[in-house]
């Protein structure tokens, strides 16, 4: 019985059907940008494996550190104990996220940075005295799958079932289809009512929901607003965190800094999971007390896991100056070819931020994460030997930063072949 076999017989999968998905390719190895399965053949890897490749499958660099701190310290609880790889890699975080912030608080994914983020400011107030249970977020937004996340986040298919059971949110429409001042009066409106804790936000991309973009003046103008009033302003990097935008953080792009910055997905190079938020020394002071009700009581069993804290920090190490002029040529090639298709008719839209390309395809079924072409997309994809993995009609690339031209030109060719391929089937797409 082959690995394929065997899985579907023991494995639930994540956002799969499994009444209707095709078997789960088994791969056996993984080498820089490329994939190989079972049967011998191979893969690009386009997406960065789920957005969390940096450097390359099996770096080297990042595959020694780990072994080597394997042997010394695999794990200690983070209550009470610290050691050298958390405090090194805070130290480099903070370093790089630059100010407000002064302290790290660490996880074990995306969507528990949120939690963290989302408790932190709630805490916050009710600490001072001051108690807001408000939250604003954007319609269109996806922090996660816990349950503090999935409320902020844009309710859909991923979250129906559970409706009833989310805390309500002040939801202000998509920031890519809505005119600034309609968002600012919208938001003017809830922080006049004084509960407004934070203003939680994907800066720039929201990712998860087609990869939709929007200006930073925009956002600018939302946090000035928010921070004007107090309210916390927290950037949601899972994401767009280490230079996927072009820039180390989504942020860097504004001219306003978030209070409080979730970071997860390419921390670690894409070896080991873990979370981080990142607070200023403003907030953490909020919790020193000789109370203990005012104690942050949050963690984790594998909080600040040692591997993992080591793998970020070889990640971290490999961001050298040629690393980041390769990332830069990524976002250039990237945002010629999008420039390229922009006036395709097979496409509603293309857009492009640093190293993320999204091409929006039409389709005669409503666009969005349900949309059927998705199958057809992955397929056609996973038969050249790439894959993609399309967010309902949104095709997007985000390919490990260690890519060489050659390679994501196949990527690109390949895109063209599909576009030219659905505009010349009998049945055009409508327009």
């Amino acid at each position: 019985m082959n690995l394929s076999s065997r899985d579907k017989a023991s494995i639930w999968h994540p956002f799969t059907q499994v009444a209707t998905a095709p078997d789960n390719l088994a791969i056996v190895k993984a080498e820089g940008v490329w994939l190989y399965a079972e049967d011998g053949r191979k893969y690009l890897d386009g997406t960065a494996s789920w957005w969390v490749n940096a450097h390359g499958h099996a770096h080297p660099h990042i595959a020694s550190r780990i072994a080597e701190q394997a042997k010394e310290l695999e794990h200690i609880i983070f209550a009470g104990f610290t050691h050298k790889p958390a405090i090194e890699l805070a130290e480099q975080l903070l370093k790089l996220a630059g100010a407000p912030f002064g302290k790290v608080f660490y996880s074990d994914n995306g969507s528990t940075a949120v939690e963290v983020a989302l408790k932190m400011a709630l805490q916050y107030f009710h600490n001072l005295g001051r108690p807001r249970n408000r939250i604003v977020a954007f319609q269109n937004s996806y922090h996660g799958d816990t349950f503090g996340a999935m409320s902020v986040g844009h309710r859909n298919a991923f979250s129906a079932p559970f409706g009833q059971l989310l805390f309500e949110v002040d939801f202000l429409p998509p920031p890519d289809q809505t005119p600034p001042g309609k968002l600012l009066d919208q938001l003017r409106e809830v922080i006049q009512t004084g509960t407004l804790a934070a203003f939680i936000f994907e800066p720039l991309v929201q990712g998860a929901n087609g990869m939709r973009m929007y200006p930073a003046e925009t956002l600018d103008a939302l946090m000035d607003l928010c921070q004007q009033a107090g309210v916390l302003c927290i950037a949601d990097e899972v994401f767009t965190g280490f230079w996927r935008s072009g820039k180390p953080f989504a942020s860097d792009h504004l001219s306003r800094r978030p209070n409080l910055l979730c970071l997860s997905k390419t921390l670690t190079g894409g070896f080991l999971p873990l979370g981080a938020t990142l607070a200023p020394d403003f907030v953490f002071d909020a919790f020193r007390s000789t109370e203990m009700h005012k104690t942050f009581f949050h963690g984790h069993s594998y909080t600040a896991n040692p591997l993992s804290c080591t793998a970020a920090l070889a990640s971290l190490e490999l961001f050298d100056e040629q690393k980041r002029r390769r990332i830069e040529e990524i976002g250039q090639w990237q945002s010629q070819f999008c420039k390229a298709l922009k006036s395709h008719p097979a496409l509603l839209d293309a857009r492009c931020l640093g190293t993320i390309l999204a091409l929006e395809l039409k389709t005669e079924a409503e666009t969005g994460y349900l949309n059927p072409v998705a199958s057809e997309i992955t397929a056609f994809f996973l038969n050249k030997g790439i894959y993609l993995r399309p967010l309902g009609n949104v095709i997007y690339c985000t390919p490990p930063y260690c890519i060489e031209k050659t390679e994501l030109e196949f990527i690109h060719n390949s895109i063209a072949e599909f576009l030219d391929q659905r505009m010349s089937t009998s049945v055009a797409p409508n327009p």
